[in-house]
């Protein structure tokens, strides 16, 4: 759960831009743990952007733009959030290009590999297990199990009911993620070593670190 601050300690003058691959999962998590933060004056400076990108580069260019802009302030912070997806979908020569682009132009990537169901399947059991791609996640893991015997129906991308059944096992998610991702960089690969080339990986704690420390 977000940190407790008190909301009379200082001014918010800038904002941090949130740009989602996902129109509804993705999104509607984040927006659940913004809603939970105590500091009314925070809420209303993290805003997850609407945008009908939904590729890595697109991302990254959208943002750029944004940061480029007369809209945009000096210190707004900038935060792209998509998927690693299967290699038949998004080849390593893509996922670089958008990873040097969003490094040179100072914005912060959220990358979820194989997908960000990984992430949510850390609020329920340590898995490590790597998946080729979202079906396959869904299909192997027991993340669909979990919320059929839990709420009486299949998990569901657009479901808004998502963080709620989640949220009180953010913490657990956080060490699991810490162990899942220090694990994958151990045993990289020479010259693989980025986000997208390790399986499994999530870089959503360090965006969830980045909200609760936005000052």
């Amino acid at each position: 759960m977000p940190k407790a601050r008190n909301s009379s300690s200082r001014a918010l003058p800038k904002k941090m831009h949130i740009y989602c691959e996902g129109e509804k999962t993705e999104p509607n998590y984040l927006n659940g743990y913004i809603s939970d933060i105590d500091d009314r004056a925070l809420r209303h400076v993290i805003i997850v952007e609407k945008t009908r990108k939904n590729t890595p580069v697109e991302l990254v260019n959208v943002a750029i733009e944004h940061k480029k802009s007369n809209t945009s302030a000096k210190g707004d912070e900038f935060w792209v959030v998509y998927d690693r997806e299967s290699v038949a979908k998004y080849t390593d020569t893509l996922h670089d290009k958008a990873y040097k682009r969003a490094k040179d132009n100072g914005i912060n990537i959220a990358l979820s590999n194989v997908c960000f169901e990984h992430w949510l399947l850390l609020h329920i059991t340590n898995s490590s297990a790597p998946y080729t791609c979202y079906g396959d996640l869904i299909n192997r893991s027991c993340l669909k199990e979990e919320f059929r015997k839990k709420l009486g129906k299949d998990y569901d991308k657009a479901g808004t009911e998502i963080y709620e059944f989640l949220s009180k096992n953010i913490n657990k998610a956080r060490r699991a993620a810490q162990k899942l991702n220090l694990a994958a960089i151990q045993t990289a690969q020479p010259g693989r070593d980025k986000p997208h080339h390790l399986n499994p990986y999530t870089d959503i704690p360090k965006l969830l670190n980045a909200i609760d420390l936005f000052c």
